[in-house]
This record gives structure tokens, sequence and C-alpha cells, in this order.
């Protein structure tokens, strides 16, 4: 009897029960040992990503504080591709009032890789790392998920 039936039926079912509410995204979170160039690197990168997928940059961008390598990284990747960034709660709307659009990310290191994450209420992105050396290379082609 083959297996791959009931696999197949399990992964879809555990994929299909996670919960992908946009309510409120998660705290971002990039694990200490990410750092200096590796960190930089995977920041550059994911930002130009999102700029390709999110188009203009007439919204502002809120993103949780937080003082890791990636997180001075990116916040400075996605200001050099023009869009005004605050991680301050009191700043609800950007310049002219113009939307808010709340960023969340995460890094994990697994078996060797770096995986990173972008997530808006209507876009999520994520790449897999290799990290060696404190070179960062992408290990994997953008997964990339829209919703409306």
């Amino acid at each position: 009897m083959c297996r791959f039936p009931t696999a197949f039926i399990f992964i879809v079912l555990s994929l299909s029960a996670c919960h992908t509410s946009t309510e409120g995204l998660s705290e971002s979170i990039a694990p200490s040992n990410i750092t200096g160039p590796a960190a930089s690197t995977i920041a550059g990168d994911m930002a130009a990503r999102y700029a390709e997928q999110a188009g203009s940059t007439g919204a502002t961008i809120r993103l949780h504080s937080e003082a890791s390598d990636f997180a001075v990284a990116f916040e400075a990747a996605l200001k050099g591709w023009g869009y005004v960034v605050v991680t301050d709660d009191k700043q609800i709307k950007g310049p002219n009032n113009t939307e808010r659009v709340e960023l969340a990310y995460s890094l994990v290191s697994i078996d060797g890789q770096v995986l990173a994450r972008l997530s808006t209420d209507t876009l999520e992105l994520g790449r897999a790392y290799t990290v060696t050396n404190s070179v960062a290379t992408p290990a994997s082609p953008l997964s990339l998920m829209k919703r409306n």
C-alpha cells in the first residue's frame, strides 16, 4: 500500500490548519548570531524583494522596535528603497497621512541555514540563506504569497 497519499493529505491538512489571520502581526525577531555582513546581506536582499513585490513607496512602514544587527540593516535597506520607516507606536501615519503598512519579519536558524520571512497584511515573502564565515548567500528561490 502506498503511503504517499496519506502523507500528502496529512501535510495539506496541517498546513491548512495554520493560523493565517493578519489581525496583528507577530513581533519581529532575529537571532543574535546573525550579525554583521550576513545580517546586512539578508536585510538588503529581503528589502529589495519586498520593494519588487509591494511596489509603491507611498506607504509608511511600521516595524517593531528591535536592536539586532538585522533590524538596523533592514530599516536602512527599506529607507534606501525610498520607504518611510517608523518604529514608534505614536507615529501611526507618515507624512501627509499616508497609508501605514505593518511589516513583521523573522529569522530562524535551522540545519545550518537561516530562514527569513517578511509578513504584511497582504504579502508574505520567504527565503532560505546559507551563512558561512559571516557571508550569507541565497539557498532557495523566493517564496511569495499575496492576499487580497
